[in-house]
Formats: C-alpha cells, structure tokens, sequence
C-alpha cells in the first residue's frame, strides 16, 4: 500500500504476515499492509477526456416497443446453468414463468405433478401483458415427466365467457433437452410453450327444429366437432355443498344430496365427452351416504375402467379417483 506496487502472495507465514513476490524479488509483509489491487480499481477515479458533441452527433433515441396484445398465455423456462466436476456447463435448474400476453387478467390455480404426485401448488393473478414467476425446478425433476396443470378464470367475469378454462402440459425430458440445445445455438435466454391463444368462450345450447334442417338437406350432428359446442371439462369437482351454492343451510338433507348428485353427474358426463382420462371426485368423509351413493352409480356406468376411494395427500380419504376406458 505505501509503495503502490503490485505483487502475488506466495507464502501465507502467520496470521500476520505473508511472503510477498514483486517482480521476482521476495519479502515478507504485514497483512495490513496489503490489500487486493481491485479495490483500488474500483474505488480510484479515473480521468475521461471530455469529448464535444455536437447536435448531429447525437444518435436518436429508439422508440419504446409497443406490446403485442392477442399473442396468448404461455409458460415459458429460463434455464439456469453451473459447471459440473469436469468444467462442462450443465443445467442446475429451471426458473418457470407464466406469460400473458392477452388484454386481460386471469385468476389461476397451479399445480405441478411430478411422478403423479402433487410437489408443488400455487393460485394468483396474471395481470394482462405481464410475466409471473412461479417457482425453481431441479433439473434432475424433469426426469419425472412434470406435469404442467392450470385451471384459468376471468378476473373480470364476462356472461359471455366460459367460468373456468382447464390446460395442462406434460414435458418429456427428451423435448426438454431439444428446447435447450435449441436455445444454445440461437442464444436465447429461455423457451416457451403456448397454454391458449385465447379465453374460450360460453358454450350455447340452441334449440331448433332438427327435422326441418334435417328434410332441408342440413347435417344434424356432427360428433367430431362435439367438444366446440360443450362446456369445458373438470379434472377434479368438489362435492362439498358450500362449493355448490352460498345459501344452504335451509336445504333438507336430501335437497343437498340431490344437488351434489347433479353437480357429479353433469362432469361425469363432461368427461366423458372430452374424452378425459381421469376424474377426481371430493366427497368428503362425514357418514360416507354420498361416497357410497357416486360408488354404487360408477359400478352400473359402462366407461368406468376402475375407481378407487385411497389416501390422497391433498383430499386424504375424502375423494374417489375415476379412471375412465373409452
């Protein structure tokens, strides 16, 4: 520090002294009496020379970029890399983002299943034409096929709009590491995959005079184009009458059971006709009348491949699991 040189430690002698190498001659030195040469870079003022500038120099600030709307919700992954023992650069994790770049917000529920298994959950808001972290992923996870799931709803509720709009998206490792080899060669920062373009619609039911449209030449029904002109589906319904209705305390014991068996019934039939693979069915535990009311109406229903009422570690025993056989 007195002399302003700069030198390499070769020797560490004591807790106060260490042997000093400046340009090839060597010598002991106190430990107050060095220090590391960045923080005199850091800290000393350097001299800029002041350039003029004239007025057609003055390069013309770019105009900000506007957002695109209509662009959908996407989930999108910024790998995070580190070096593993053998100095190559590997991914430690994934840091997973939801993307709206729609004109509106969206309540969402997220959960993501690893193995089958719920290992992480999350519900907020999405505010329109942000970004929204959700959480980190070790890369070692993705192995476990991750499953993506979110069911969306409209912040402000639109009578036209459908009330709730279910997505999933399952990654293979396999499409993880082309994602990434792809980002590495074009020095992307992260990689998307699109949710929705956009918010669904409500499905109308119209009634008209099928005989008439059929005697004028019209197709009746179309069963491929089925699942445009139906309500969205449910993976999981809650049976629980407060989900059901906000005033029920009034309602009989077999007003409710009437009710929660209509609710099962319209997403059982919901499934069915989106084809799902599965449905999750929350009846609570209580007396077990209306488990065993839904279990005794799957035994008679032909697509049910099999049901099972076992401990859920989100529903413990309160839920049958419906697997369906189509």
């Amino acid at each position: 520090m007195h002399s302003d040189e700069e030198g390499k430690v070769i020797e560490i002698i004591n807790d106060k002294m260490v042997m000093i190498e400046v340009r090839g001659v060597r010598f002991p030195a106190y430990m107050d009496q060095i220090d590391f040469p960045y923080f005199k870079m850091f800290t000393q003022k350097k001299i800029v020379e002041k350039k003029k500038m004239f007025v057609d120099d003055i390069k013309k600030e770019k105009s900000a970029t506007k957002n695109k709307i209509g662009e959908g919700v996407s989930l999108s992954f910024i790998p995070v890399f580190d070096k593993d023992v053998f100095d190559d650069e590997v991914v430690d994790k994934l840091k997973v983002y939801l993307i709206n770049n729609n004109d509106e917000s969206y309540h969402f529920k997220y959960d993501l299943l690893l193995g089958g298994e719920v290992n992480f959950n999350h519900t907020g808001v999405i505010e329109k034409l942000s970004d929204f972290y959700l959480h980190d992923i070790d890369f070692e996870e993705v192995s476990d096929s991750p499953n993506f799931s979110f069911e969306f709803s409209l912040s402000l509720p639109d009578k036209k709009k459908a009330p709730f709009y279910e997505r999933a998206l399952k990654l293979r490792g396999k499409q993880l590491f082309k994602k990434i080899e792809e980002i590495k060669e074009t020095n992307l920062p992260s990689f998307s995959f699109e949710l929705f373009t956009e918010y669904p619609d409500i499905s109308v039911r119209e009634t008209v005079d099928l005989s008439q449209l059929g005697n004028a030449g019209y197709r009746v029904y179309d069963a491929s184009k089925l699942k445009d002109f139906i309500a969205p589906a449910r993976s999981v319904i809650d049976l629980h009458i407060e989900k059901l209705v906000s005033s029920w305390k009034h309602l009989s014991n077999t007003e409710i059971m009437t009710l929660q068996i209509n609710e099962f019934e319209k997403y059982y039939e919901l499934a069915i006709a989106h084809k799902q693979a599965s449905l999750i069915v929350i009846h609570g535990i209580g007396e077990g009348v209306l488990r065993d009311e839904i279990h005794e109406r799957l035994r008679h229903k032909k697509e049910v491949k099999t049901f099972v009422n076992q401990y859920h570690h989100l529903y413990g025993y309160g839920a049958t699991e419906i697997l369906f056989s189509y």
